[in-house]
């Protein structure tokens, strides 16, 4: 899938757009996606990130607000892989995800800022389809994403 280089949206829309500061790493098999926005907001529980996930995308990007902690992951292979069933472009997660390897191998954007392998709770604990922000960008559900090697970009709210 081809889309717009961030940077080059960025030359052609400037100020129009927000862009995110936290330097994300990419660790799933596509590094460049772009889709619309959906949102979860959890700290160290992951199952409203596997919940969104496991629902039909028509190539929507999750972004997870995780609060940047690195000391559970929010989303392993198990979780990626229903994300590629279910036809998500890509994973924006301000946390950690685990099973790097096997995440490398499939075909989905999954950026976040490092790996751990521990696993994260599961109580449910959280809120989706609402703003989420880190990185100076305030991600709202419904806006458009783009993500590549350069970083991410997103309309305005």
């Amino acid at each position: 899938m081809s889309v717009a280089s961030t940077a080059d949206l960025w030359d052609e829309h400037g100020e129009a757009l927000q862009s995110c500061s936290v330097q994300l790493r990419h660790f799933g098999g596509r590094t460049s996606f772009s889709g619309v926005v959906s949102a979860v907001l959890c700290h160290r529980d992951n199952a409203l990130v596997k919940a969104a996930l496991a629902e039909p995308a028509e190539g929507r990007v999750l972004v997870v607000d995780g609060g940047g902690s690195l000391e559970s992951a929010l989303m392993g292979d198990l979780v990626a892989a229903s994300a590629v069933a279910q036809g998500w472009a890509g994973v924006v997660i301000h946390g950690a995800v685990r099973d790097v390897a096997a995440l490398r191998e499939l075909p989905v954007g999954a950026l976040a800022l490092g790996s751990n392998p521990r696993k994260s709770a599961k109580s449910g604990v959280g809120e989706r389809d609402v703003p989420v922000a880190f990185g100076g960008v305030e991600f709202v559900p419904g806006q458009r994403l783009w993500a590549d090697e350069d970083g991410i970009v997103t309309t305005r709210p």
